[in-house]
């Protein structure tokens, strides 16, 4: 079986964040048992790859919609990771931290 490549993929999506965004998603999950499309002895990230070259997956969302809603999401993934460092109380400690208090 050929090599897919990222351009195979491109000219299905038109965008190389989207098909990060995109792939990771499917990848995912295929990984947790979803039928891949495409008949590949892949791993799923590959089997994702060649699945959305084939024009077989692809966002049910407007393009512009996905990927706002992608970076709302990484902007408040990021927000939670800076509480925790901050140590503002907002998420509980565990027994044996409270013991080096």
């Amino acid at each position: 079986m050929a090599r897919v490549t990222v351009e195979d993929c491109i000219q299905a999506i038109g965008n190389h964040f989207a098909l990060a965004v995109l792939g990771a998603q499917r990848a995912r999950a295929l990984a947790k048992g979803a039928v891949p499309l495409v008949q590949c002895d892949n791993n799923p990230g590959v089997t994702a790859l060649r699945e959305i070259a084939a024009g077989k997956v692809s966002f049910h969302e407007e393009l512009d919609q996905v990927l706002h809603l992608h970076a709302e999401g990484v902007k408040a993934l990021d927000g939670t990771r800076k509480r925790r460092r901050s140590g503002d109380g907002s998420f509980p400690t565990s027994a044996s931290s409270e013991r080096k208090r």
